[in-house]
């Protein structure tokens, strides 16, 4: 990620801040500007009918209060008077208020709501290589707390653009009332503004580092959730919560410093005025006693100060959420400028005749993550429509790759990929999705009930959900679960087995009626009885679709029309599974290595999944 550090200790820094901080207002202003010009309007309005509420008590104080003290006697028309100009001016400011925050309020939103769109949107174009290098907290971070950073001066802002509205305004009234008295009162404006900066630069770096380790929190707590099993079998609990608590405590003392700064300047903040008006007062009164002005005056200037004091604070908010509106644009910005992408042409894919499974041609592929150690080199091989390709190599021969490829999770550095003669760069986006289905080894079950696992969100009727469930063999264990389709299967699917979830998953693969199906080891936990079974049936259904099968079982393996043996990346033999048993050592040592692991590993189902699921299964 691009250095998001700022540093508020160095001017240099300080000054582009603010101009960055600036320049983050002014794209939000251009892409709601009806929004920002109401928000404007009621805080200008505000800012004048505040100013205009001094200006009537000033006038009361001289035309209705002091001559019913002299005369003993409060005229109606006065009293009338009076209190339409404050009723009037009371609406007209509540009017300001309501439009001032509906405005803000709306903008704020909407941009927040827009970034996290385009955020969202921007995830799922990038390829899954710039995912590999991002962690999820991260990019949870980027769309949400981040994004909110960088509007977050968004909500103070028509205040501020009112307060400046207000001082104008006031300064003209305070001099206008009284050329002395305003300019004693005028005094506590600098001193105000000086204090907000002094404040603003001692909390500036403390928010900065809060924004910073919010992220860095929320990175950590994703991975130990998402770690979760892995922390709890080898008992790392107190080492996880010892990690984030370590982040979390920093975030709370850089938190509660920023407090302690901002608890020492609220009183100044607030005293000042007091101390303006009390000056005011002093010089005010001497200048009555001296005939050189009224009482309304003195009102008008000492009221003046008190009401616009406090606003004048709504400055320091904007300016102060300048680093952490930064921070935050910055990270944002690092997603959405991301040029990584993988393009796309605008071929549909194939029409054919009937639905058959298509013909698959891997044509001197390579693919290297580092250019030093490559993944795949010159592979070469076709499968033909509705035939069985098992590819089977030892660790790191490249078969997950293969797969990633032929499901175009990524493009290979060199030769093509076609399916039914159509280049996989050259289909329209979305196209292959429509042929294409991967079921991967690690099935992903989302909190939700079994058919919304199954059909995710896709207008499939029941009877297809339960024809998939039948050739992936789930139909007996979702039967047995008390709801049924209606099951809710916990986040993850954690009520499940490792082999329910993996056929539900297969079963969300088949709804779709792909015309190749890819299984990376996608039934390694169940048995090898019901594997067989499951390939079984898709071999056998009318429309057989091509199947692509990364297998280590022998069993599974036999089933297979053709095996491709891979070895660093490379096809070095093919065959039947009976063929390269025969003329191949290292394919035999390989698949009888694989087969008895599998007799002894205890994840598999046993004889689970069809109607006599066990009940480990049925209520794991």
């Amino acid at each position: 990620m691009a250095d998001e550090t700022l540093d508020p200790q160095d001017p240099t820094a300080r000054a582009a801040t603010m101009r960055e901080g600036f320049a983050v207002l002014g794209v939000g202003i251009r892409r709601q500007p009806w929004m920002f010009a109401l928000a404007t309007f009621g805080g200008v309005l505000f800012g004048a009918l505040t100013v205009a509420d001094a200006w009537v008590l000033g006038w009361a104080t001289q035309n209705a209060l002091l001559p019913a003290l002299e005369d003993g006697e409060v005229g109606t028309g006065a009293i009338v008077g009076v209190v339409a100009l404050f009723v009037g001016v009371a609406i007209l400011r509540a009017v300001g208020i309501v439009a001032r925050r509906l405005g803000a309020g709306i903008m704020q939103y909407r941009l927040q709501a827009a970034y996290r769109r385009e955020v969202t949107r921007q995830y799922l174009s990038l390829p899954m290589s710039w995912h590999a290098r991002h962690p999820t907290g991260q990019l949870l971070s980027n769309a949400n707390a981040d994004v909110e950073a960088a509007w977050s001066p968004i909500a103070p802002l028509p205040m501020a653009l009112g307060t400046l509205a207000m001082m104008v305004i006031a300064a003209v009234q305070m001099i206008t009332a009284d050329v002395v008295m305003g300019l004693v009162g005028l005094l506590v404006f600098p001193a105000v503004i000086v204090v907000n900066l002094v404040y603003q630069r001692l909390a500036s770096p403390l928010v900065t580092r809060a924004q910073q380790l919010r992220a860095e929190v929320s990175e950590i707590a994703h991975e130990s959730f998402d770690g979760a099993l892995v922390v709890k079998t080898l008992g790392r609990e107190e080492e996880e919560t010892a990690r984030f608590a370590a982040r979390a405590a920093e975030l709370r003392d850089t938190l509660v410093r920023a407090g302690r700064v901002r608890a020492a300047f609220d009183p100044a903040l607030s005293a000042l005025p007091s101390l303006g008006v009390m000056i005011v007062l002093v010089v005010g009164v001497s200048r009555v006693l001296d005939g050189a002005t009224d009482a309304g005056a003195v009102v008008t200037v000492a009221y003046l100060l008190t009401v616009v004091s406090f606003p004048i604070r709504s400055l320091g908010w904007v300016l102060g959420e300048f680093p952490r509106s930064v921070v935050g644009y910055r990270r944002v910005h690092h997603v959405l400028d991301e040029t990584a992408r993988m393009p796309y042409g605008e071929e549909p894919m194939p029409v054919v005749a009937a639905a058959e499974g298509l013909r698959l041609d891997v044509e001197h592929v390579r693919f290297a993550h580092d250019p030093a150690q490559p993944v795949l080199r010159d592979l070469s091989f076709t499968v033909e429509p509705g035939r069985t390709v098992a590819l089977v190599g030892a660790t790191a021969s490249g078969k997950s790759t293969l797969v990633d490829l032929l499901t175009r999770l990524v493009d290979p550095d060199g030769g093509r990929i076609l399916v039914d003669g159509a280049d996989l760069r050259d289909l329209d986006h979305g196209e292959l999705a429509t042929a294409v289905a991967v079921v991967p080894q690690s099935a992903f079950l989302f909190d939700d009930t079994v058919r919304g696992n199954v059909t995710l969100g896709a207008d499939v009727d029941d009877a297809e959900v339960r024809a998939a469930l039948r050739t992936a063999q789930g139909d007996g264990f979702v039967a047995a679960l008390p709801d049924g389709l209606d099951a809710q299967l916990g986040e993850r699917g954690t009520s499940l087995s490792g082999g329910q979830r993996q056929r539900i998953a297969l079963a969300r693969a088949l709804v779709r009626r792909p015309r190749l199906l890819v299984l990376d080891d996608a039934t390694s936990a169940v048995d090898p009885e019901v594997e067989a079974r499951i390939l079984g049936a898709l071999r056998a259904q009318e429309a057989a679709a091509s199947l692509v099968v990364v297998a280590y079982r022998k069993a599974t393996i036999a089933l297979a029309d053709e095996v491709l043996h891979l070895e660093g990346g490379r096809i070095v033999d093919r065959g039947t599974h009976a063929e390269l048993l025969a003329r191949s050592p290292s394919y035999a040592r390989l698949v009888n290595a694989y087969d008895t692991d599998a007799d002894g590993d205890p994840d598999t189902d046993g004889g689970a999944g069809t109607g006599a699921d066990s009940s480990r299964e049925v209520h794991a």
